[in-house]
């Protein structure tokens, strides 16, 4: 098999409601743009993914992706992921993580469907559905945190994330307010989304602990390993790193030896793909510990991580990034929290969703090629 062409078919993704997640995140704008990668192959299967989100536009990658990477995989066989990945992550100072990323999920789609088999059955399969957490945006009044849990936990959601509206002292009151509406027994966690210095962390920690978060996400900047190592001493509460920087499997190495995270943490947009991936999950395997995946900002980003989700055991929830419609666009059917909290892994061949390619035609603004 040897790829004959890929293409980027850049869409509109409009009726987003304007978020943010945190003061060092982007806001979402009403719409944006998503792109369409399709990597086409001479015995038929078309790999696809898509590249872009609210807070990343398609745009910023998508012409690099076709200058930089396009000519490394034409005329090569897609089912040599390994090399080909060697050779995308030699050139992603010129293109991005974003794009090897992006690359890589359709190559993937190329082998499932080649194999007649879903992605999490091609890599050996472990579950077909996990419990989903519902995780906040950032909100200016404590009350609409509280009904947001409650919303969720009526509808059979068992764990809730709070992505912390700052300063801290109103993150503290927030995590105290949400742990009385939902109760002792609810799954809370905080993402502070690297917003704190060391002393201030100690302050939320000490009381995340009195109040028994789950976990408490990327307190510190993503280069603060030290003060990582210090906070994980001092701290019971378990400690989240590894979403950022954007960067592959080699960058979880420092954090490993230093021993300053709980647990590793990864999507296929932000490390580079379901290769990166599941090394990333054997690894914290390897060192009993979980591999906790991020949202993937994106429909096949989302099914992607599913995938590889169910496809291993050391991963305990599926997240689900609030509003979910915000993060829905460009798929037929896309994934949905049934009654009981959980979301199931699509069965059909490779990422086993289809796209709506009618609506990709409706809102085309542009093809590259």
């Amino acid at each position: 098999m040897k790829i004959t062409d890929l293409t980027i078919t850049v869409f509109t993704w409009d009726g987003l409601v304007p978020l943010r997640y945190s003061r060092h995140v982007a806001s979402s704008k009403p719409s944006c743009q998503l792109g369409l990668l399709q990597v086409h192959t001479d015995e038929g299967p078309v790999g696809r993914a898509f590249i872009g989100s609210p807070t990343s536009p398609a745009e910023f990658d998508v012409q690099r992706l076709i200058d930089v990477l396009k000519p490394i995989v034409m005329g090569q066989d897609p089912l040599q992921r390994e090399r080909l990945g060697r050779l995308m992550w030699g050139r992603v100072r010129a293109a991005s993580v974003r794009t090897v990323g992006a690359v890589d999920t359709a190559l993937w789609d190329i082998a499932g469907q080649a194999a007649g088999l879903p992605i999490h059955a091609l890599i050996g399969g472990y579950r077909r559905s996990l419990p989903a957490y519902a995780s906040s945006p950032a909100r200016d009044d404590i009350a609409s945190y509280c009904e947001e849990a409650l919303h969720w936990k009526s509808r059979g959601v068992t764990a809730y994330k709070i992505h912390a509206p700052h300063p801290w002292r109103q993150d503290i009151a927030v995590c105290e307010a949400v742990r009385r509406a939902v109760g002792d027994d609810h799954v809370l966690m905080l993402d502070a989304s690297w917003s704190y210095d060391y002393p201030t962390a100690l302050r939320v920690g000490r009381a995340l602990e009195a109040l028994k978060f789950h976990w408490f996400e990327d307190p510190l900047g993503e280069w603060s390993i030290p003060s990582y190592v210090k906070l994980r001493q001092k701290l019971d509460v378990p400690l989240m790193a590894t979403e950022l920087p954007f960067a592959g499997f080699d960058t979880y190495a420092p954090w490993l030896m230093a021993q300053a995270t709980d647990f590793l943490r990864g999507d296929v947009a932000f490390k580079g793909g379901i290769t990166t991936m599941l090394k990333t999950a054997h690894l914290a395997e390897g060192f009993g510990m979980n591999y906790e995946i991020h949202h993937g900002s994106n429909s096949l980003n989302n099914v992607a991580n599913l995938h590889v989700a169910a496809a291993i055991h050391n991963c305990e929830y599926f997240e689900v990034l609030l509003p979910d419609a915000n993060n829905k666009h460009g798929l037929v059917q896309d994934l949905e929290i049934d009654g009981q909290g959980q979301v199931h892994v699509p069965d059909g061949p490779g990422l086993g969703v289809e796209v709506d390619m009618d609506r990709v035609r409706r809102q085309q603004v542009a093809v590259l090629r």
